[in-house]
């Protein structure tokens, strides 16, 4: 009983003694809530119990504990004493009476002669003062060994720290890098950073000191360690990556368990339930690691980004094809409905007409394979005769027709799929209203041409006249009778003449319309009359062996305008001229291998370019820079150079019909408009099938056009309609032409089925003019 006494007591004096080390050691230098509020905060962390009591002690007398803060550490057993727990506990040591202290006594006396031998020790460690006697901690420390035994576990420390350890805890050592200290000792006093030399100093013991490459500077004192044989070796040990540890690596296994199978179970513990039922702190433990991915505060890191690889001659247009074949699923069989009831509806049962219309249809013709009928009872239903036939017909499409899988597109935004276009706003000017009406013709206007200059117009209509107008104002300068229907007229491009080209009927007549200068006028006659006397004298010499026959008109055809009259075998459809004004071409779709025609003004020469003419041709037309013809049949369009006398190209249109044709300004794009309401644009240089084709009239397309100075190309049908589009193309070949519908412009009325037959844009301004069925010429601004 006494032993066991001696024990409680014992254990009891040491808890007592640690707490009130601890509250020592804090209470002794109050200054350092403010000095290093890191350490306040971490110790509070640790002992939040503890600390609050102290700072109660604090509140209730800090003037005191400001003078004399070491002897708070003598009151620190009244403090700790005061607890509940080792306030019970004392209660019944006390009660033991006398027997405790003496045993008490025995427990001091038998401690005595440790804390001696520890004390000689620790005077052998500590270092002496300036005086040779013992330094301060020693004193101190001898004070308290000489208390007793709560002394003796005051002196002793149970952690692994040292005697001048650093107490500022597991913080970065870089916050001290600007104070003169780098901490607190155990007193709460700092330990200021050792002296330290410059580089120089520093070489010099580098250079003296055989045990400069072993030494380390410890972060949390500042002073410098130097490294043991043994220590040395276990770093070496750890560069190398070899076994640190002691003993040999390579000592041979111990099998504690055999790998063999035994047939006995080393237990026969039956499996516990949980080891069938999954974990529930598992399962929290990952909705928990789930929660956080879905609210970002997991981010798994990205891993190494993969090289992109494209093809760059890949088709994006057409599906990958599957090097497997694919099950491809029959098509299903329409569900019976209301008429295949043995008993349906009224309105379901066909009539006698019906019936009897029905068995004189063909068998493909027919909507249904069967007559619905009315019986009373499914019992009355006969078996039905076309059975065994629809059953074959089924067994025949499933083997011989051909399936194919089409990809369904699921789009949210139908929108995406229009081209992003630029708005017509941008792409000004362009014209977008009805300015001037041009009357005067009684038939329907079939063609329209404008001179170089932009000032005049001219229209021929089927009432057998020829218009000439003033654009700008509307007023009609002259009215030449042309003897029949015009079917084409153009003017010279030339300037320096005034020589309008119509075509009526069979023939092609060329005017001096006179409009403007007369001193043109004057000089376009003499010109004709030079060309007409060289012809003469050349037709003296051999015939021509072309079917065309110049001439000149005669007085009376003369005050008409008419000068020159070409005869050809057949009606000619449309007169072009070359851009230099020399030349000009002459269309007759019924001539057969004669149907073209180039004639030279100043030589009055004809010559036919094709010895065979391949197709019903409709249109032709010179190339704005270079010596090539583009002609045009009802499905191709090929283009000839005249020089070489050779096919250069053969555009495929695509169109049953072609009804026009146009090339721009340029030379490299060509459009043409069909009979059946396709506008197709042709880039000559890049292949040739259409680059586009453009379905947006309601009927034939009767003429297109290209503007010569502006980005612009319009149609016109007979819809009644023109439309405009803004048509750019661009000096670098990689870059596609740029097409973006912009008006519809409306004003002709129909006759007849017909509408807008000819359009033509001025040639300086963004106008348009067109002529219609109902017998006038707009002027589009």
């Amino acid at each position: 009983m006494m032993k066991l006494i001696q024990v409680r007591a014992t254990t009891l004096d040491w808890r007592t003694t640690w707490r009130n080390q601890k509250t020592a050691m804090r209470l002794r230098t109050p200054m350092m809530i403010v000095k290093d509020p890191m350490m306040i905060m971490k110790m509070i962390l640790k002992d939040p119990v503890t600390i609050l009591k102290d700072l109660v002690i604090i509140l209730k007398d800090p003037v005191m504990i400001l003078k004399d803060p070491v002897n708070i550490e003598g009151s620190g057993d009244d403090i700790e004493g005061s607890s509940d727990d080792i306030e019970g506990s004392s209660d019944d040591i006390e009660g033991s009476g006398d027997d405790i202290e003496g045993s008490s006594d025995d427990i001091e006396g038998s401690d005595s002669d440790n804390y001696g031998s520890q004390l000689a020790e620790g005077q052998r460690r500590e270092p002496n003062d300036d005086k040779g006697g013992p330094s301060g901690d020693s004193i101190r420390r001898q004070k308290s060994i000489s208390r007793g035994p709560s002394s003796h576990f005051e002196s002793i420390d149970t952690s692994d720290e040292e005697d001048a350890r650093n107490t500022v805890g597991n913080i970065p050592m870089e916050w001290y890098q600007d104070y003169p200290h780098i901490g607190y000792d155990i007193d709460g006093k700092k330990i200021y950073k050792p002296a330290k030399g410059d580089e120089l100093d520093k070489f010099l013991s580098k250079m003296d000191d055989p045990n400069f490459w072993r030494t380390v500077t410890d972060k949390f004192t500042g002073k410098d360690i130097v490294l043991t044989d043994e220590e040395v070796s276990i770093i070496e040990k750890i560069q190398r990556s070899e076994y640190v540890g002691s003993g040999d690596p390579y000592e041979p296994y111990t099998d504690y368990f055999t790998h063999e199978t035994m047939k006995h179970p080393l237990t026969n513990k039956p499996p516990t339930k949980r080891s069938f039922v999954p974990s529930k702190w598992e399962r929290k433990k990952v909705m928990k690691i789930v929660r956080a991915i879905r609210n970002g505060w997991i981010v798994s890191k990205p891993g190494p980004a993969k090289p992109r690889v494209y093809d760059l001659w890949k088709e994006t247009d057409k599906p990958e094809i599957r090097k497997h074949r694919t099950y491809i699923p029959a098509p299903k069989l329409k569900l019976p409905g209301h008429e295949e009831s043995y008993n349906p509806p009224l309105e379901y049962l066909p009539t006698e007409q019906e019936i009897q219309k029905w068995k004189e249809a063909d068998p493909e013709d027919r909507e249904q394979n069967f007559l619905p009928q009315r019986f009373n009872s499914l019992r009355e239903v006969p078996a039905y005769a076309g059975f065994v036939k629809e059953r074959f017909d089924r067994c025949l499409d499933l083997y011989l027709c051909p399936r194919k899988i089409k990809h369904r597109v699921n789009i949210d935004d139908p929108s995406v799929l229009l081209p992003k276009l630029p708005s017509p706003n941008e792409l000004k000017p362009f014209p977008t209203e009805q300015a001037i009406i041009y009357k005067g013709h009684t038939g329907m206007v079939r063609c329209v041409s404008v001179d170089s200059s932009g000032q005049w117009l001219a229209s021929g209509s089927d009432d057998g006249t020829v218009r000439l107008w003033e654009v700008d104002t509307g007023y009609c300068l002259r009215v030449m009778q042309v003897g029949g229907t015009c079917h084409s007229l153009a003017f010279n491009p030339n300037s320096q003449l005034s020589i309008l080209a119509v075509a009526v009927n069979s023939k092609v007549y060329l005017l001096n319309h006179r409009c403007g200068d007369h001193l043109i006028g004057n000089a376009t006659d003499m010109a004709i009359s030079t060309a007409a006397s060289d012809a003469r004298s050349d037709e003296e010499e051999g015939p021509s062996k072309v079917s065309v026959v110049w001439s000149l008109e005669e007085e009376e055809e003369e005050k008409e305008g008419r000068k020159i009259c070409l005869t050809h075998s057949k009606p000619v459809k449309q007169v072009t001229w070359h851009h230099k004004g020399d030349y000009f071409a002459t269309v007759m779709p019924e001539g057969g291998n004669s149907s073209v025609h180039i004639h030279q003004l100043t030589k009055w020469r004809t010559q036919n370019p094709f010895n065979k003419s391949k197709g019903l041709i409709q249109k032709v037309l010179f190339h704005p820079t270079k010596p090539l013809l583009f002609v045009a049949t009802q499905r191709y369009v090929r283009i000839y150079n005249l020089v070489k006398l050779e096919l250069i190209k053969k555009l495929m249109s695509g169109v049953k019909w072609i009804s026009s044709m146009d090339v721009h300004p340029q030379g490299d794009n060509v459009i043409t408009g069909s009979y059946d309401k396709r506008l197709t644009w042709f880039d000559s240089e890049l292949s040739v099938r259409p680059y586009t084709v453009i379905r947006n009239h309601k009927k034939a397309i009767r003429q297109v056009c290209f503007h010569k100075r502006y980005p612009l190309l319009a149609s016109v049908s007979d819809d009644g309609t023109a439309m405009l589009f803004h048509g750019m193309v661009y000096n670098d070949l990689l870059q596609n032409p740029l097409i973006v519908p912009l008006k519809i412009l409306r004003g002709h009325k129909m006759v007849d089925t017909f509408g807008i037959l000819d359009c033509v844009f001025h040639p300086t301004q963004p106008w348009l003019i067109t002529t219609g069925a109902d017998s006038t010429v707009r002027l589009y601004t």
